[in-house]
């Protein structure tokens, strides 16, 4: 009944006999603060947003939350699958979307801010050569210890400084699970197909490439030579700190 008292014997809080809508009002701004979640308490720093807060119709494939990534499985610092990025750089982004929605376009990510634990999860897995269950599909001509060489890996990212952005387009009424417009690879595919300006891309593939590039270079963004998706804003708010809060 709601004016019983409540034995309670909870670690890291006092004990004793408490009335139960006290310890309701403790259980609920816990979990509002987002307290309980693998048993650390993080909230969202000051200068970050999430991304859909900030484009509502934005869409959102983000790969290293579950396990369709050149890894195979949920990346460390994942706990739920959100795009978080500075204020800076989705206010950016917002300015892109709005110029390709008259033409029945807008933006899918791949994969925002990113943190350094989840950066160390991919040192990891470069460095276990015995894996390779995702090579046919991630980086079938590039041997796995070549990776950290030809920089598709790196001790460190910009992703963690909270202003990149790997994204591709996508049509506004394409169903749900539609992978966007042709680019002529997947995401995070390691191989010089990939770099922006290859060769071998069709027309279309330099097209839309060419779109993409072009609107992120007209907002403010910088790309990667190695990567069509990758961009990072030229005047990141934080150019010298490498976050570690958790996505979620």
């Amino acid at each position: 009944m709601i004016g019983a008292a409540i034995t309670c014997q909870t670690p890291g809080f006092p004990s004793g006999r408490y009335p139960a809508p006290f310890i309701l009002a403790f259980l609920l701004a816990v979990l509002s603060a987002g307290a309980i979640a693998d048993g650390e308490s993080v909230a969202l720093p000051s200068g970050f947003v999430y991304l859909d807060a900030v484009i509502p119709d934005i869409r959102l494939d983000l790969r290293y939350s579950g396990s369709h990534n050149f890894v195979g499985e949920r990346i460390d610092g994942y706990r739920a699958p959100r795009a978080i990025l500075s204020h800076e750089a989705a206010a950016a982004l917002a300015k892109v979307q709005k110029d390709l929605r008259p033409f029945g376009l807008g933006l899918m990510v791949f994969d925002a801010y990113r943190p350094q634990r989840a950066v160390d999860h991919f040192v990891r897995w470069a460095q276990d050569l015995q894996d390779t269950r995702t090579k046919a599909e991630f980086y079938p001509d590039v041997d796995k210890q070549d990776l950290f060489l030809e920089e598709y890996i790196a001790a460190r990212s910009s992703h963690s400084r909270g202003s990149t952005v790997d994204l591709t387009l996508v049509a506004l009424d394409a169903p749900p699970g539609d992978v966007g417009l042709d680019m002529g690879t997947g995401f995070d595919f390691f191989g010089p197909e990939s770099w922006p300006d290859y060769a071998g891309a069709t027309p279309a593939q330099h097209a839309h490439r060419l779109l993409l590039r072009s609107l992120m270079l007209q907002h403010g963004f910088k790309p990667y030579p190695k990567e069509w998706w990758h961009f990072t804003l030229a005047e990141e708010p934080y150019p010298e700190t490498w976050f570690d809060f958790p996505v979620q």
